[in-house]
């Protein structure tokens, strides 16, 4: 269906379908084609689409009162959802931080940070250190931490200098008979130079994705990495934000990214699936020593938006990880992942142009190369992400194929990352549609 539109939409050329109904793990267009959401949107509808308990509990809630300002009132839902994020964090944590996306929350932890080391007597704090290619949000100071040089070259000269080290990248950059222990040492080593380097008293925290999302393709550390990280941090008197906006509440199989690490961060950032994308919301969840800190120095955190801690964002979200945890939704996408993980093995292992296939639970990549066994990119010219989503669109799979995989320029991936209650039967249909959209792309760009 094709109309003129006064939205400033993300593409400012063609057109996009109108999406007028959604349920399960499909959305229907105004033309009534119907699109398996292999991809939860940006990896946010872990319930899929049309809860009933969430969309009645988001009812009640505008019934009993949608919106009060937080400079004036607390709310019951919004205490509750709070409390019920602590009691399932890992240990150490206190308090959340309510706030409506990803960026927000992220932005929050920066300048929690700051604040933080400058009410504790050390203000000469002022520098992160982050990964290359990472993805931490499209505010100022997100983008700033954030590593895709793609995303951050013409926004340049706005944002804080931060220094960025190798990412977590295995398939790339562990050298030909490394063993993983051997590159986990050479990652750590990379950032107590780059610590060195700013100096240790200047430095304020390492921030990372605990399992990469957008601009990465659902990249994983080896084994120990993170606990490394954290002697680290430990070491040296700095923070360690884990931001699992994408990665987090459930999509890798257990509800924070980190328990899988066996590491206790200082401040973890969330969003996505913690409301499932029935409203706008996230959330910043901070260890009890960073709150009592500020507590015992100015009493407040010198920060905030207008809808913070929003009532029927709060509603939404209790709703989503009350039913996660109810139908153990969480333990559903472990063994879901697994399955689909062994399917996409199964189909694409020997795909002379899929040269990786990696992730946790239901947050998976395909990574695409020109040629396998060299591991050469496709020639970004050929925007063959861009070609991917397109075929697997018109064949009614929506994924979430990404290009500057290596570097903000080079490289594709197509991630996928389906509702947690997603079937076998939309699995077998998911891979279908998966396959058609690749090689059709592939065949429009010359290559079969």
């Amino acid at each position: 269906m094709k109309r003129d539109s006064h939205i400033l939409h993300r593409q400012l050329r063609g057109t996009y379908p109108l999406a007028v109904a959604a349920n399960g793990c499909f959305i229907t267009d105004a033309d009534g084609k119907s699109y398996l959401d292999a991809c939860g949107g940006a990896a946010v509808s872990c319930l899929g689409h049309a809860h009933p308990d969430v969309l009645a509990a988001m009812h009640a809630q505008i019934d009993r009162i949608a919106y009060a300002h937080t400079s004036f009132f607390s709310t019951p839902v919004a205490e509750e959802l709070a409390d019920e994020l602590i009691g399932s964090a890992p240990p150490g944590f206190s308090h959340v931080y309510l706030v409506s996306g990803g960026s927000e929350a992220m932005e929050a932890a920066l300048k929690l940070t700051r604040q933080y080391f400058v009410e504790i007597g050390q203000p000469q704090r002022a520098k992160f250190i982050a990964r290359r290619n990472s993805y931490h949000g499209n505010t100022l100071g997100a983008l700033a931490v954030g590593g895709n040089q793609w995303r951050r070259a013409q926004f340049a000269p706005l944002l804080i200098d931060v220094e960025h080290v190798s990412p977590i990248y295995a398939y790339r950059e562990q050298r030909a008979g490394e063993t993983e222990q051997a590159y986990c040492a050479r990652l750590i080593d990379e950032i107590e130079g780059a610590i060195a380097r700013v100096g240790p008293e200047r430095v304020l925290a390492f921030v990372a994705e605990t399992v990469g999302g957008a601009t990465s393709g659902c990249l994983t550390a080896p084994a120990g990495y993170y606990q490394q990280v954290r002697a680290l941090c430990d070491r040296y008197g700095i923070l360690l934000i884990l931001d699992e906006v994408m990665c987090g509440m459930g999509r890798t199989g257990t509800l924070f990214a980190c328990e899988q690490e066996g590491v206790v961060p200082d401040l973890i950032a969330i969003a996505k699936g913690l409301g499932g994308g029935f409203q706008p919301v996230g959330a910043l969840l901070v260890a009890e020593r960073i709150v009592e800190a500020m507590r015992a120095g100015s009493g407040f955190f010198q920060h905030g938006h207008t809808y913070i801690g929003h009532p029927v964002a709060a509603a939404a979200a209790l709703a989503v990880q009350k039913v996660l945890k109810r139908d153990r939704l969480v333990e559903r996408c472990r063994e879901q992942g697994a399955k689909l993980r062994a399917w996409l093995e199964e189909e694409f292992r020997e795909h002379p142009y899929v040269g990786d296939i990696r992730g946790r639970g239901l947050f998976l990549a395909l990574e695409l190369v020109r040629d396998r066994a060299s591991k050469e990119p496709f020639d970004p010219a050929l925007r063959m992400h861009a070609r991917v989503k397109k075929a697997a669109l018109d064949a009614g799979l929506m994924c979430y194929p990404m290009g500057g995989t290596i570097d903000g320029k080079r490289g594709d991936h197509v991630l996928l990352a389906p509702p947690f209650i997603v079937s076998d039967a939309e699995l077998d249909l998911l891979l279908e549609r998966l396959t058609v959209g690749i090689d059709t792309a592939l065949a429009t760009a010359g290559f079969s």
